[in-house]
């Protein structure tokens, strides 16, 4: 089934691709929408028939595809792999995906590129599961590329705006930058455990369960291990958009709303956070690498805050907030609290693609206005909006027994109580975690009193 998961919106692409002109835009959206319908209903008939039925320590499924690459003693196979963390990804890509594409119909509705946009949403829909599916680093890199790809496509999908090509090759280019470092990162995995596969293969060992019998390397060493964690999580920065590569990702509001909730809230975002606890293995090995990402996390964290405290459009308040819980999923990581990073990750993607799909009813409601200085009062013209944004934002808000609440919490506490970091790290990173969470508190509500109350 695996392979049918990442197929199916590949079917969508081509079939739209050949027809799209031809037919009527209400078909195109069905062929779009039913493609990742496809794939929602294998990925749930997965995760829950037949990988958690396993016992816990045996909770991994692989499909060998094809042999892609076989040089020598170096072999790539075209194999996918589900498990927990793998399995979580899939069911909130297809879940939240899919609500996203029926949006999308609505949205769009009357767009002269309607088809060329979702060609492009189902293409991207294809290479985020490829990334999140794959068995190895090489073709985890192809869905990799290809969401970087998609992403360019969709943030420039305005073809007559100047600033939304500006914005798309600006978040391609930033991008390169990151993935130079996973490329060298993987040529390193390579030479150090003569592998690139996650699992055993031809009874040889995956490199994670090779570096997990690896001694962990001294803090301030720059061992191997070390230069594997860095590397990839250079990688990680560009597609998730810390310090210093945010800069792509504000600027990528000059796509289309369901681009926003789909790349910015979703999926591709959190790409380099799944990649980070993927190589969990590797990382824990160096304090280094740990105290980087963390360090790293929590700047991003409150410096993006600060930036979204001060921003008057609708969609870059919720792009910066973006990039600040992305921050916040990256503290977790370095703090070696990986589960509670996928916690946020999974919390995140749904509450932030909802903001951003209400904050795209309210600019349609607003004939494409999106300066909230220029909003107010709309609670009593649009009462559902204001419903679903309302809960969008008490849970980023982190309001008690809502799901923001919880992960925000579990990271706040493993980082306090880290014992991966120097001794009185933890508390201080804690301190603008929680800073962070009171700002977050601020901007968002600032946003949805401006819009939502006062004088029209």
């Amino acid at each position: 089934m695996l392979k049918w998961i990442i197929l199916a919106p590949l079917i969508g692409v081509i079939i739209n691709g050949l027809l799209g002109k031809l037919i009527k835009e209400r078909l195109v959206g069905l062929i779009a929408c039913g493609s990742v319908a496809v794939s929602a209903v294998l990925a749930f008939t997965v995760f829950f028939t037949q990988l958690l039925p396993l016992p816990a320590e045996k909770r991994v499924i692989t499909e060998h595809f094809f042999t892609w690459l076989s040089v020598g003693g170096f072999r790539a196979d075209f194999a996918f792999m589900v498990d927990p963390l793998s399995g979580i990804y899939i069911l909130f890509i297809t879940g939240v995906g899919l609500l996203i594409h029926i949006y999308a119909t609505g949205y769009m509705h009357g767009d002269p590129g309607f088809y060329r946009f979702f060609i492009y949403l189902n293409l991207f829909m294809f290479m985020m599961l490829t990334l999140v599916l794959a068995d190895n680093l090489l073709v985890l890199f192809v869905g990799w590329e290809g969401v970087g790809l998609c992403s360019y496509l969709l943030i420039g999908y305005y073809i007559d705006r100047k600033e939304a090509g500006d914005a798309a090759k600006k978040a391609f280019v930033t991008n390169r930058i990151g993935d130079f470092g996973y490329m060298i990162g993987m040529f390193l995995v390579f030479t150090t455990f003569g592998t690139i596969s996650f699992v055993a293969k031809d009874g040889m060992p995956g490199f994670l369960e090779q570096a997990a019998t690896r001694p962990v390397e001294a803090f301030g060493a720059l061992g191997v291990m070390t230069g594997i964690a860095l590397l990839l999580f250079v990688g990680a920065t560009g597609k998730s958009a810390q310090i210093p590569l945010y800069v792509w990702l504000p600027d990528a509001m000059a796509g289309p709303t369901p681009v926003s909730a789909l790349i910015h809230a979703a999926t591709m975002v959190t790409a380099g956070v799944y990649l980070t606890a993927r190589c969990s293995a590797v990382v824990v090995k160096s304090p280094t690498a740990m105290a980087v990402i963390a360090v790293i996390g929590a700047a991003t964290a409150i410096f993006a805050a600060t930036i979204g405290l001060a921003q008057n459009d609708i969609k870059k308040v919720l792009a910066y907030s973006t990039v600040s819980q992305l921050g916040y999923m990256f503290l977790a990581c370095g703090v070696g609290a990986f589960t509670a990073g996928i916690f946020h990750v999974m919390t995140h993607a749904f509450f932030k693609a909802l903001l951003f799909l209400g904050s795209g009813s309210v600019i349609h409601g607003m004939h494409e206005e999106q300066d909230i200085r220029r909003m107010g009062g709309l609670r009593k013209y649009m009462p559902i909006t204001f419903a679903t944004m309302m809960a969008g934002w008490l849970a980023i808000s982190g309001f008690p027994l809502l799901s923001g609440f919880f992960s925000k919490d579990e990271i706040l506490w493993q980082t306090w109580a880290t014992s991966a970091l120097p001794a009185g790290w933890g508390k201080v990173l804690w301190g603008i975690a929680a800073l962070t969470a009171l700002l977050t508190a601020v901007y968002m509500t600032r946003m949805m009193v401006l819009t939502f109350f006062g004088q029209e």
